[in-house]
């Protein structure tokens, strides 16, 4: 009886820990690719001289960057 309530408590433990540690890896891979793989595949557009297509992609996330905070203020 004591195995069973170890393991039933055991496994909301690890089962916590299971969910905290996928939002952190999300929130993590959010800002990598925010930060990080954005800017390169738009300055790899460039360098291969795609810049039709990165002036467009540039404006709509200045776009949406600069309305989602108001946006999310309501």
């Amino acid at each position: 009886m004591l195995t069973l309530v170890f393991v039933i408590l055991l496994f909301m433990v690890f089962g916590k820990l299971l969910i905290f540690a996928l939002k952190a890896a999300w929130g993590i891979s959010k800002i990598l690719c925010t930060v990080v793989l954005l800017p390169l595949i738009l300055v790899g557009l460039v360098i291969i001289g795609l810049v039709k297509i990165v002036l467009p992609v540039l404006l709509v996330i200045g776009i949406i960057s600069l309305l989602l905070p108001k946006l999310n203020m309501n």
